[in-house]
């Protein structure tokens, strides 16, 4: 994969790289468990801009997105110089908030998986509906 941003597949998945570097290490040289949730992070915000939802403008319009619950099950450790592959993929997006399903794979093998549950809030920092326009977005329609 060579797009900075990754790629949104024909699918609906985005697929997105990330080059394991020794700070996402720890002293056994396998993948710091902390280190994932930067990576489905990394891969989250690119999948929201592959669908052309920014934060920067987000902020403008006093919105941002906060995740209120996150699962992650690792399978198996991801070591330095490894290229993964995060692959995110929308679950549900319904009234104020919405589910991704993401994958971490190495050599095509998933190592790790996450299910984030996000909510939109407001400049006050409340909880509110997924505008219409923000929910086509999401959904790719």
């Amino acid at each position: 994969m060579s797009v900075f941003g990754g790629e949104l597949g024909e699918d609906g998945a985005h697929r997105f790289p990330v080059r394991v570097y020794f700070e996402d290490t720890d002293f056994s040289t396998n993948v710091y468990h902390a280190a994932y949730l930067k990576f489905f992070e990394r891969a989250r915000t690119e999948y929201l801009r592959a669908h052309g939802i920014h934060h920067a403008q987000m902020a403008k319009d006093g919105l941002a997105f906060a995740v209120r619950e996150i699962t992650v099950s690792y399978d198996k450790p991801a070591h330095i110089d490894d290229l993964l592959e995060i692959e995110t993929r929308m679950a549900e997006a319904t009234g104020a908030r919405f589910v991704l399903d993401q994958t971490i794979s190495l050599d095509g093998m998933v190592i790790a998986r996450a299910r984030v549950v996000a909510v939109l809030m407001n400049e006050r920092g409340r909880p509110m509906r997924l505008p219409k326009a923000l929910l086509a977005l999401l959904s790719g329609s």
